[in-house]
């Protein structure tokens, strides 16, 4: 490099490579939530997304127990890593839900638990040591229909209702090799249908800019189309044609899970692995802005309960309510600037009485 090339070159192009590697040397960290009834295929779908067996010690539940069920959450944690960057996965799972014979309030535990994380984290953010805050909070919730319906259940569309306004949720149809590809059109259609018909906001992939590249908008065009994502899950290596693929083996032939002719898994991967970071911005500019705003204006009821909530068994403190702080301050500040404009216009007569 000349030295007129060093005289107009001042460097900060390197800045993109010192955040990645900052990035990389701290790891990244995702909350999926998974919810549907039981029997659907969650398991086995998050296993294959991450090639990894979260849920080796589950017990599969009885027929009998179904009857008095109630919704639990099970979070599982992970540490997995891929070519240097490390990922902290935490799936929150919800056992139980729509499986008892009342379902109505099936979704209340699952509320709570997405509006203690963010209370969690409202409590740190307000603390004193902000540095290693761990974000709990859920990005994005695979809710999981079943393909025996014609569409949303009445649960469904509650539930999402409840939800869509706290954590991005992407509709999944889940063992869709039980639908031809009619019915799986079909069926698609009328979810997206019955969704825009009752006002719910699902996660919407954000749009491609001008200069994105040509194969980067297709793909984002494509995942678009697919949703909701009609999937299927195997952990079971089945060899075809002499390869070694993971798919379900049926007395007609093989469904191999990562073909995107017969189902959309590799698109579902596709987009939570190339839209992580922004479930995780849309998580936190408008999720919990929301939230936090609707927190420190007083406007929840919320607010007041957070000294008798217990949050792992123990007792929290109320988070301070810093927009009251604000105001006071404000009010004291425009009396000092009253007392102060009114100490100038007496010296000001005094001038000119003097004069």
């Amino acid at each position: 490099m000349d030295l007129k090339a060093m005289a107009s070159y001042v460097g900060f192009a390197n800045l993109p490579n010192q955040v990645h590697r900052k990035s990389v040397k701290k790891g990244f960290e995702f909350t999926l939530m998974v919810v549907g009834e039981s029997g659907l295929g969650k398991s086995t779908l998050i296993n294959s997304l991450f090639l990894t067996d979260l849920y080796s010690d589950r017990k599969i539940p009885k027929a009998a127990d179904g009857v008095k069920s109630t919704v639990k959450i099970e979070t599982s944690t992970v540490e997995i890593e891929e070519r240097g960057v490390k990922l902290r996965l935490t799936v929150v799972d919800t056992p139980g839900y729509g499986d008892g014979m009342d379902n109505k309030d099936s979704f209340k535990p699952i509320l709570d638990y997405v509006r203690e994380q963010f209370e969690s984290y409202l409590r740190d953010e307000s603390g004193l040591n902000r540095r290693h805050i761990v974000d709990s909070r859920v990005h994005c919730c695979f809710y999981f229909v079943a393909p025996s319906g014609h569409g949303l259940k009445p649960l469904d569309i509650e539930f999402m209702k409840q939800l869509h306004d706290k954590v991005n949720i992407v509709p999944v149809i889940g063992k869709a090799d039980t639908l031809t590809p009619a019915e799986l059109d079909h069926m698609k259609r009328r979810i997206l249908d019955e969704i825009d018909e009752q006002g719910i906001k699902i996660y919407e992939l954000p749009g491609c800019e001008s200069d994105e590249d040509e194969d980067y908008v297709e793909q984002t065009k494509q995942l678009k189309a697919a949703m909701p994502f009609a999937v299927v899950g195997s952990n079971t290596l089945i060899e075809v044609c002499g390869k070694k693929v993971r798919g379900r083996l049926y007395p007609w032939g093989v469904v191999e899970v990562e073909n995107p002719k017969h189902c959309d898994f590799v698109k579902l991967r596709t987009m939570l692995i190339t839209h992580m970071q922004d479930l995780k911005e849309v998580t936190q500019e408008t999720h919990y802005e929301n939230f936090r705003a609707a927190q420190l204006s007083g406007d929840t009821p919320a607010s007041q309960d957070l000294i008798d909530s217990p949050v792992n068994g123990k007792r929290t403190h109320q988070v301070p309510n810093v927009m009251l702080e604000k105001d006071r301050a404000l009010k004291e500040k425009e009396q000092e600037l009253r007392r102060m404009q009114e100490m100038i216009a007496k010296m000001q007569e005094q001038m000119k009485s003097q004069s």
